[in-house]
Order: C-alpha cells, then structure tokens, then sequence
C-alpha cells in the first residue's frame, strides 16, 4: 500500500475554461459534479478547445452549485451568467461532437453565443450536456454503461505531485522553468507517492470511492499553455516527448473510471488496490 492523499481537486464547468479548485466533490458515474457539462462548439456542432482557442484559458468560471448555473468573465468582456438549459422546455436541442463521440446537447441562450462569439471573434454557439448518461467511455477501456461528461474521454484524471517534481527536476537539469499542475487539467491531483507510481496503478480507492484505471493520458499542446494567459511555449511536451514517450503518446496521469458515486475531499487517503508488477 503507498502512503498518498489527495492534495487538491478540480472541475472545469466550462470545457477549455479555467478550473475551479474544490475542497471536496461529488463523484458521479461520468465525472465529478458540475465538470465539463458546458461546452463550446462551432458551426458544425465540433468542440471547441484551448488546443485551437488558448484564449481560452483567460476565461474565469464561476460555478454555483448544483443546478448547473455558471457566471463566466474575460478581461475587456464584462461578466455573463448562463443557466442550464431545460429541454423539456422547449430548450433547441443540438447534435455536438467531441473527438469521435456524437451526443445531443441543450443549446444557451443567444447572449451566450454573442458573449463567446465576441470574446473568440468567431461564431460560436455555448451548450450544456443536460443528460450525461448519453456519452459513452470507450469500450476498449471501460466496461459496458460506462458514461462520460464533455471530458476528453474519461470521467476524472489523476495526477501526482511526485511525477510533477520530476518532471521540473528533468526541466530545470535542462535551464528550463518547471510548470504548475494546472497545465494537466486534472480532478484529482495525489500527493506521498512515488514519482511515476501511478503508471503501475490498475485500481485505486479515495476515501470510500473506488476507481478503475483506465488508461495513461497522452498529453497534447495544451500543457504548454500558460492557464491565466493563454500564452504558449514548447514545455512541457517537449520534455515529456524526450522522456515521457509511451507508443504514440507523450504520458502524464491517469484516466480513472469510479465504480459507483461518493464524496472524494481533499486529505482522504489514497489507497492502490492493484496495480501492475
């Protein structure tokens, strides 16, 4: 058994938007409560993320709780409120696609759109995921009604302080700057393990909360983007692409899957209930 906790917890109301650091959350079958419900697409109904909109990353989310109401402002662009949509009242119902997966979503108001539409100068339309049961893991890594928000492909991702200070470690013995958690965009972030460590993690258990895990998270040019700036540069990736390289995919966290709903807080223990040899 190692001897971790959790450090922090995070949501992302908003995909693509800054986090919402939490003192404890609901786990439900597709991720924590109020993450990744809104999302941004555009003309075609296709997600709109910081990997083409860094810009993103200046967007400050305020999340009241359930119900799924968040307020959002911008530098230069004031503050806005969005409710979420009802569709049994009549909200329009949109067909949105993220990476391979095609669900429908209930679609803002248009103060929504020409907030989003402004900030981005493109247009956009802002929706939330009013029915999270419609979204589909992949079932090469989870089991059958396995259920996922508007996250990448998987309910949390999990992350360690170990694996970030090695990574700094690797950067600085280079004359480069470390980088701050938020680049990885995590849930869930573990602290008392090993660097690496969760590489070998095949099941864990957060407090009463038990979690599958399903896969590595292979990292993209997001990591490199400052998450109160929206400014890039070539780190992490590059470090993780010399170290880090795994197949095709430049490895840091770990997708997990929960077995069943609970309340996860910062300090609840870590326990690896399987892991790899």
């Amino acid at each position: 058994m190692i001897s971790a906790a959790v450090t922090s917890i995070h949501i992302y109301p908003l995909k693509a938007a800054r986090a919402v650091d939490l003192d404890d959350a609901l786990v439900e079958p597709w991720g924590l409560a109020g993450d990744r419900r809104w999302l941004l697409v555009d003309e075609a109904g296709r997600f709109i993320s910081q990997r083409e909109e860094p810009a993103l990353a200046r967007v400050v989310v305020q999340y009241t709780g359930p119900g799924g109401a968040i307020s959002v402002s911008a530098d230069g662009h004031g503050e806005m409120s969005f409710a979420a949509p009802a569709p049994e009242t009549g909200a329009e119902m949109l067909s949105v696609t993220v990476w391979s997966s095609t669900v429908l979503a209930a679609a803002a108001g248009k103060d929504a759109g020409k907030w989003f539409s402004a900030f981005l100068d493109r247009p956009v339309r802002l929706v939330y995921l009013d029915d999270p049961t419609r979204r589909l893991v992949d079932p090469k890594y989870g089991a059958p009604g396995d259920v996922v928000n508007f996250a990448d492909g998987y309910p949390l991702l999990l992350t360690s302080t170990g694996s970030l200070d090695a990574l700094a470690d690797w950067l600085v013995e280079t004359g480069e700057a470390p980088v701050p958690m938020n680049r990885f965009r995590p849930n869930v972030v573990v602290t008392g393990a090993e660097p690496w460590a969760e590489d070998r993690w095949r099941r864990v258990k957060i407090a009463d909360v038990c979690f599958r895990v399903a896969k590595p998270c292979g990292r993209c040019v997001v990591t490199t983007t400052d998450q109160r700036t929206g400014e890039r540069g070539s780190q992490p990736l590059k470090m993780l692409g010399r170290r880090r390289r795994f197949g095709l995919q430049l490895v840091f966290g770990q997708n997990i899957i929960p077995d069943a709903p609970g309340i996860i807080r910062t300090g609840d223990p870590v326990q690896v209930l399987d892991s790899a040899s």
